[in-house]
């Protein structure tokens, strides 16, 4: 027994040397001399992808810099963008940098640039309605611009231009080489585009970008160069400076802890690049524009029930403009946009620009709302859905003459029948409604009805009792009983052409 336990430590003893001599030599052979980091990063593949990476000081360099000189809000947090108070109308400088490295565009050197600046809104939802935004601020504001550029201030500005179809914009030539400063005047205020109109609203920011161009061949400015922008917003005079002194009481009354998730407030705004302004987004070389009607030159039509007017392509070509009083589901596009300019809802006209009466009927009071805000939107619901008012007194009146005919029809009639006919005799009155309540409107309708001119009907008296005439004034007019039924005979006026006209 102990003979074969020996034998077994023998055999175990061996296979462990054996074990030991063939591991003997691997750490020769990965030893640390064997490779290197170096020579592991000197392989091909790693060269490949170490020649892709751009080097670190090639990185992008803009061509030129914008300030605007005015203070960035210390209520801004780390990561958000910047935002610039500013006053109504006031003159703010943009100052422009040449932030040029050399040889950096050598085809601009001794040659000028053109920079356009627009304000434009900062929310996407209104980026989509600007159009019909700015053409509504100019309705209500006519003459106005958004943005003005004050000329004696300005210093290395060279040929400024303004286009009257685009109150937001303002261009110029300048030399990078040379100091130049651009003073601008913002005079719309943000709160001019929310939707509430309560007061204490919280106004709309907005952006003013710069892009700015070079010269091509054809001796046009139209080769983009650089492009950036800042977010505002525009308050009344001296309302930026409250708004920018509560903001900082604000932030004084945070702890320590508290401030350091916030941006410190910088004199200045550096303008920030950005993508350049699309130019058919607010771009219209055609004038302004207004409502398709003018004062006194409107004309009043019906619609016919049965026209199929709810294609675009169904407008009643070649027919003179008319204006429909209310809107009906046959209204065409076309008349919708009328109706909407004749009731001061111009604002909105581009963006119910293919609704026709029925679409339009068929929205409802939220949907106007949370489309046109809460001011307009009831205003135009109740537009949409309002009835023919009531007119404040009417009265039927009859011609004696056609009475006294209808008599005699009735009297021969009877005559050849033996008494045998109807005895009922028609006699037709015509209604007249009266909203002013004076004399003068009274004449009026009776000679519109009986188709004779006003200035032929010289006084309008009622008949009294015992056959008396009584001269009608505007106080009998206004106590006359609603729905009353009159005859109305005419006597010759012996001085004049005129007649007298009897209310009996």
């Amino acid at each position: 027994m102990a003979w074969v336990l020996k034998m077994d430590e023998d055999i175990e003893s061996g296979l462990v040397h054996e074990f030991d001599s063939s591991l003997s030599g691997i750490g020769q052979e990965l030893g640390s001399g064997a490779y290197s980091m170096s020579d592991v990063l000197a392989l091909p593949i790693f060269k490949q992808e170490d020649s892709n990476l751009p080097p670190e000081n090639e990185s992008k360099h803009p061509p030129f810099q914008y300030v605007l000189y005015a203070a960035t809000s210390p209520a801004i947090k780390l990561h958000d963008e910047t935002l610039t108070y500013l006053n109504q109308g006031q003159s703010y400088e943009v100052r422009m940098l040449d932030n040029r490295k050399i040889g950096d565009l050598p085809e601009i050197s001794g040659k000028m640039v053109k920079s356009i600046i627009r304000v434009v809104f900062h929310d996407r939802r209104l980026q989509y309605t600007e159009h019909e935004q700015l053409e509504g601020w100019k309705w209500n504001r006519p003459g106005d611009r958004l943005l003005d550029l004050d000329i004696p201030m300005s210093v290395g500005i060279i040929d400024p231009q303004t286009n009257p179809a685009q109150l937001n914009t303002i261009e110029y030539l300048w030399d990078p080489a040379k100091h130049t400063s651009a003073f601008i005047q913002v005079h719309c205020i943000s709160t001019e585009f929310t939707p509430r109109k309560h007061g204490g609203e919280k106004g709309v920011p907005f952006r003013i970008q710069i892009d700015t161009f070079k010269e091509i061949e054809s001796e046009e400015y139209t080769e983009h160069l650089h492009s950036a922008s800042c977010q505002i917003k525009v308050f009344k005079p001296k309302g930026a400076d409250r708004k920018q002194k509560t903001d900082r009481e604000k932030m004084d009354k945070r702890t320590a802890q508290e401030k350091e998730k916030y941006q410190p407030s910088y004199e200045t705004t550096i303008l920030t690049e950005c993508s350049p302004w699309p130019d058919n987004v607010y771009v219209n070389s055609s004038p302004s524009t207004t409502p398709a009607f003018a004062p006194g030159q409107v004309a009043t039509c019906s619609v016919p029930p049965d026209s199929n007017s709810s294609s675009p392509n169904h407008q009643g070509e070649g027919t003179p403009q008319c204006v429909v009083e209310q809107l009906c589901p046959a209204t065409t596009i076309q008349e919708a946009q009328q109706w909407l300019h004749k009731n001061r809802f111009a604002t909105y006209a581009r963006l119910f620009s293919n609704f026709s009466g029925s679409d339009l009927l068929k929205l409802t009071r939220d949907d106007l709302v949370q489309i046109c805000g809460s001011a307009d939107g009831i205003r135009l619901f109740n537009a949409l859905k309002a009835r023919s008012v009531r007119p404040r007194l009417t009265i039927y009146v009859c011609q004696e003459s056609q009475r006294v005919q209808n008599i005699s029809q009735l009297v021969g009639s009877r005559d050849s029948e033996n008494g045998k006919g109807d005895s009922r005799a028609i006699y037709v009155y015509h209604a007249i409604y009266l909203e002013e309540l004076t004399t003068a409107e009274l004449s009026k309708k009776i000679a519109t009805i009986f188709s004779i001119s006003q200035n032929q009907i010289n006084q309008v008296y009622r008949q009294g009792p015992t056959g008396i005439h009584v001269l009608v004034n505007d106080q009998m007019v206004h106590n006359l009983q609603d729905e009353s039924c009159f005859v109305i005979s005419t006597i010759k006026d012996e001085n004049t052409e005129g007649f007298h006209v009897i209310l009996k």
